[in-house]
């Protein structure tokens, strides 16, 4: 009898451990940064887009081109040690829409995956922390949806929590390709709005090298189901030239 009170008291803090464990967990949709959370040790957290979107227009030769993107983008993470998960991720089937001179030409495949290792980098600090992603993507996608080329970066995100309800981050992103170099600044602040309805708000600095400057916003709504999942939605503005660009999306993410 005892031993069976013992085993039930066992059982009992390792649920609770968990359970504490799942509710500091973050996902990292939506945005375009990532969260400092970690999975834990032997779960599989799934992240769903549903779908992505893109909406651009330019001019070529005098003519005004419009382009529609829709793609099922997948990440999964799981945690291999503590404070250490494996993320493999997928930019899913795509259909693109492409529109000029009133004609119209639709397009579909498959886009590239990419496969990566996350750190979590203790700071000894209860509000402020951080996490290293290492990744690489894989040109794998075809002809129309594919970087052509693998591209491998390395990004930090320190995220501080002012209260419950607000926090910041900023995630730096260096990334290479061939012989090419790109660093990308994403500053983010998120809050709480009522019960179980968050928001974020963010600003996209990107440099690549021999391009011009890059400059987005970006804002979305996570809806936490529990500590377990969520629903997000999302909606991006890029501020490069005359030219419109949009982006945006819905999202669910749930933690195995």
């Amino acid at each position: 009898m005892m031993k069976k009170i013992q085993t039930l008291g066992v059982v009992a803090v390792s649920m609770m451990a968990s359970t504490a464990f799942a509710a500091d967990f973050s996902f990292d949709r939506p945005g375009s940064g990532i969260s400092t959370g970690i999975t834990p040790v032997g779960q599989l957290a799934w992240e769903q887009g549903l779908p992505s979107a893109s909406y651009q227009e330019d001019t070529i030769d005098g003519e005004k081109t419009k382009t529609v993107t829709l793609n099922g983008d997948m990440l999964l993470r799981t945690g291999l040690a503590d404070g250490l998960e494996l993320q493999l991720g997928w930019q899913g089937p795509v259909w693109q829409q492409y529109k000029r001179a009133g004609k119209t030409k639709e397009t579909n495949g498959l886009g590239d995956v990419s496969v990566g290792l996350k750190k979590a980098i203790d700071l000894k600090d209860d509000r402020l922390t951080m996490a290293l992603l290492a990744e690489a993507i894989i040109a794998t996608g075809n002809d129309e949806f594919t970087a052509h080329d693998d591209i491998y970066s390395l990004t930090s995100a320190v995220a501080y929590k002012f209260s419950d309800l607000i926090g910041t981050s900023i995630t730096m992103r260096y990334e290479a390709q061939n012989s090419d170099w790109a660093v990308t600044a994403i500053p983010t602040i998120d809050y709480k709005i009522a019960g179980k309805l968050s928001g974020y708000s963010e600003f996209v600095y990107r440099k690549a090298e021999s391009q011009d400057y890059e400059y987005g916003l970006g804002t979305g709504l996570i809806y936490a189901i529990n500590d377990r999942a969520q629903l997000d939605a999302s909606v991006g503005v890029d501020l490069n030239g005359d030219a419109p660009s949009y982006n945006g999306g819905l999202g669910v993410s749930v933690l195995f």
